[in-house]
């Protein structure tokens, strides 16, 4: 990953809503959510929705399918492990074996994400 993309990933995940929205689509797993869903579990406007969505989108980290008329939105999880595994190239100063409880503890929560 490039520093601008990470940038940018991390700028649309540095807003408490947008974040909220991306939690969520994680936690919906593959199946994903339709924007109303996402507006009722979040107490969102429909309006301030599709602006977080779009942001989101832009920075490739949600993926967006039609069914019928919704549209339903899933967390891209290779954008996910792409933003991580930046984080943490150089993690430990070279020692990457310092950095194992940190992955442990993320692979022990959702073992089938990352």
């Amino acid at each position: 990953m490039e520093m601008t993309h990470a940038l940018t990933a991390l700028q649309a995940l540095g807003q408490p809503s947008r974040l909220g929205v991306f939690r969520l689509l994680v936690q919906s797993g593959p199946d994903g959510l339709a924007a109303g869903e996402i507006a009722r579990r979040l107490d969102l406007r429909a309006n301030t929705l599709s602006s977080q969505l779009t942001i989101l989108h832009n920075a490739r980290l949600i993926r967006s399918t039609r069914d019928g008329r919704q549209i339903i939105y899933t967390a891209d999880l290779s954008t996910l492990r792409g933003l991580l595994s930046w984080l943490l190239q150089d993690c430990c100063g070279g020692a990457p074996e310092l950095c194992a409880p940190l992955l442990d503890q993320i692979a022990h929560l959702h073992p089938s994400c990352c």
